[in-house]
C-alpha cells in the first residue's frame, strides 16, 4: 500500500504499524528503508525474512532525535560524539558499544550497534511519532531483496515487494547511495563504508585519521564483498577499454547496456545507453535509479565506465565495485 508523506494521517498510519511490529518502506535522504521496531526481535525477524537477509549481518537502528541515540549504547565514545554533532540529522552512521539487551537482533548478534538519525522530513516525522508510541528506534536496512539495487523511489519499493507493504513515498532520495559508516567502537576510528561524506570531511570532524577496515572490525550493513547488484551482469571498465570495445562491437551486441561519463556512443546506435554525470554529487543520487531503468530492459551485461580515481568518487565507486563483484 503506497501512501503520500505528505499526509499526517499517513504518518500516523505507518507509526502505528511499527508500533504494533509491523513493516513499513519509508524514505531518508539515502535510500529508501524497510523498517520495524529495533527493540522487538521478533519486528526486526521480518525484515530478515522479506528480504531474504541472513540474520547475522546487522542492520542500522535510525532514531527521531540525535539525544536518543544514547540510549542503545553502553559508551558514547567521543569520536561518535564529535561526529554526530557535526553530522547528524544526516548520511552518517556511528558503530559504538551496544546496551546489553538492546536490539540484539538488529546489530546481528554482535556487542555493537549502527545507529544513524536521518534528516529526511518524513523519516524525521514518522520516528517522531514512533518515538510517540513508544519506539525507541526504526532499524532499517535498504527496502529491497538482499544484494540487489537499493531503491531511491517509492516505486522501486513496490517492485519490489509488490501493493501488500505499507510504503510511504516521500519522492526522491537526494543523497541516492547509503549513509557512511565509521566504527567508533575501537581505540580509533575506522571507516567501514564511504558515503557521500567523504573521508577528509569525516576525519576532519572525528579531529583523527581514520585507520581501515580489518578482520577484527565488526560487521556493518552493506559491506559485503557483493551488494547492489542488478539482474544482469556489471562489469567495470577502465575509460580507453570500454570505448575500444564498443567501438568493435557497433550494434551487434543488442543484449549489452552502457553507463558511461566520457564515452559517447555514436547516433543511432541501437545499444542501451545512459549518461552518467560528471558531478560526483549528481551521480550519486541517480545511480541506482539508473541501474534499475537499465536492468529493467533486459540486457545481459551492464558495462560502466569506472568513476575517476577522486575521493569525491568513493561512494559510488565502492557501490560499482561491490555490484561488479555480484
Amino acid at each position: 500500500m503506497l501512501l503520500s508523506g505528505d499526509e499526517r494521517s499517513a504518518i500516523e498510519r505507518a507509526a502505528d504499524a511499527l508500533a504494533a511490529g509491523d513493516l513499513v518502506a519509508f524514505p531518508t535522504e539515502t535510500v529508501y528503508g524497510l523498517g520495524a521496531r529495533a527493540d522487538s526481535d521478533a519486528a526486526v525477524a521480518g525484515i530478515f525474512a522479506l528480504k531474504g537477509r541472513p540474520s547475522d549481518h546487522p542492520l542500522i537502528v535510525h532514531v527521531a532525535d540525535p539525544s536518543d541515540a544514547p540510549a542503545f549504547a553502553s559508551r558514547w565514545p567521543d569520536v561518535a560524539r564529535r561526529l554526530t554533532e557535526s553530522f547528524w540529522p544526516g548520511p552518517l552512521t556511528v558503530i559504538v558499544p551496544r546496551a546489553p539487551g538492546m536490539a540484539a537482533a538488529a546489530a546481528g548478534g554482535q556487542d555493537t550497534i549502527g545507529l544513524r538519525c536521518p534528516s529526511h522530513p518524513v523519516a524525521k516525522s514518522l520516528l517522531a511519532a514512533a518515538r510517540a508510541r513508544g519506539v525507541p528506534g526504526v532499524a532499517a536496512p535498504s527496502a529491497n531483496r538482499f544484494g540487489r539495487i537499493s531503491p531511491t523511489r517509492a516505486s522501486h519499493v513496490v517492485d519490489e515487494f509488490g501493493d501488500g507493504l505499507l510504503v510511504i513515498d516521500g519522492g526522491d532520495c537526494q543523497v541516492g547511495i547509503e549513509s557512511a559508516i565509521v566504527d567508533c567502537s575501537g581505540t580509533r576510528p575506522v571507516l567501514l563504508r564511504p558515503g557521500q561524506l567523504g573521508r577528509e570531511r569525516l576525519e576532519a570532524a572525528a579531529g583523527v585519521a581514520m585507520g581501515e577496515p580489518d578482520a577484527q572490525s565488526p560487521r556493518a550493513s552493506g559491506t559485503l564483498e557483493a551488494h547492489y547488484a542488478p539482474r544482469a551482469r556489471l562489469r567495470l571498465m577502465p575509460t580507453a577499454l570500454l570505448n575500444t570495445a564498443l567501438q568493435m562491437l557497433g550494434d551487434s551486441a543488442l543484449k549489452l547496456a552502457v553507463y558511461s561519463r566520457s564515452v559517447r556512443l555514436p547516433p543511432g546506435s541501437l545499444l542501451r545507453w545512459r549518461a552518467m554525470p560528471g558531478d560526483p554529487d549528481r551521480a550519486a543520487h541517480e545511480l541506482f535509479a539508473t541501474l534499475r531503468e537499465l536492468d529493467a530492459e533486459g540486457p545481459d551485461l551492464i558495462w560502466v565506465e569506472e568513476p575517476p580515481p577522486l575521493p569525491a568518487w568513493d561512494g559510488v565507486r565502492d557501490r560499482l565495485n561491490r555490484a561488479a563483484a555480484a
